[in-house]
């Protein structure tokens, strides 16, 4: 029997599955994952965890042996407007929380701003805001990760390597979301922001869309050309981690769910690309 032609370490957002952390390990282990992605443990998002909640699901994470891929803040999911010491300051209880549970990665966004205010005229202050996070995450020893959600400053490649590179700090990488920026009307994510995106790309975060409808589906079921990433990050030597993301519950867009059952269906149509493209997980 050959290797295969990559490995990598398979997570995810465990609060897609279900609130219970528990429920959440279970799932996840009987699709194959050693990992987890935590944005929030029963109903409470990481930025809200105490210390004894947090305490709590690092003791189950260790007695089940999982590690965690990343914390998915909501840190930068908010109006450009608030100051830049709101965001901050947010962002060290996350790192608390991060600190506790093992975890080098901490997701991030990049910022909405107001109706009618144009893109291009919240540019300056974004950059303020997202290197005062990077200066953060360089003292605290963590990477955060840009995910390219929609409506904020980030949402297409150009904007999103227009970010990193021009903040240049270590401490910040890409998230990359196929299904994001089909949803903003990027065309061909993998033509368009691949090439951009690649040497400042850390984490895959495992979702496809149809750019019709806008509706999210499993991975390669949509307009996201998430095989051609993948066999793309493959031959370019990627090793990282893939996080499930599946949103395909449509009654919780905001928050991010599925249910185990379309979890599971997300998962086995990813594992589907992912043999194709002689990739195993781990």
């Amino acid at each position: 029997m050959t290797s295969p032609a990559a490995t990598w370490t398979l997570s995810g957002f465990g609060d897609e599955i279900d609130p219970d952390p528990r429920i959440q390990i279970a799932v996840l282990q009987a699709l194959g994952a050693a990992h987890i992605e935590v944005r929030s443990a029963w109903g409470v998002n990481v930025v809200d965890l105490d210390a004894d909640r947090t305490a709590q699901l690092a003791g189950l994470l260790d007695g089940a042996g999982m590690g965690v891929s990343a914390v998915a803040s909501p840190i930068g999911k908010v109006d450009v407007s608030e100051p830049v010491e709101h965001e901050v300051a947010r962002l060290r209880r996350v790192i608390h929380v991060a600190h506790a549970l093992r975890a080098r990665y901490i997701r991030v966004f990049s910022f909405f701003r107001g109706e009618g205010i144009p893109v291009e005229a919240i540019r300056d202050d974004v950059l303020t805001r997202m290197r005062a996070l990077a200066d953060e995450a360089e003292r605290a020893d963590v990477v955060l990760l840009h995910e390219n959600e929609k409506d904020i400053y980030g949402d297409t490649p150009q904007r999103v390597a227009d970010i990193v590179e021009s903040v240049g700090s270590p401490a910040l990488r890409v998230a990359w979301d196929s299904a994001n920026f089909v949803q903003v009307g990027v065309a061909r994510p993998h033509d368009e922001g691949y090439p951009l995106l690649r040497e400042h790309l850390e984490y895959l975060q495992v979702k496809d869309a149809v750019a019709r409808t806008g509706a999210v589906v499993p991975a390669g079921q949509g307009d996201g050309q998430v095989a051609a990433t993948i066999a793309a990050l493959r031959d370019d030597g990627y090793t990282g981690f893939a996080s499930l993301e599946p949103h395909l519950d449509e009654a919780f867009t905001l928050g991010g769910f599925s249910g185990p059952v379309a979890f599971g269906q997300a998962a086995r149509a990813f594992a589907r690309l992912l043999a194709d493209a002689d990739v195993a997980t781990r």
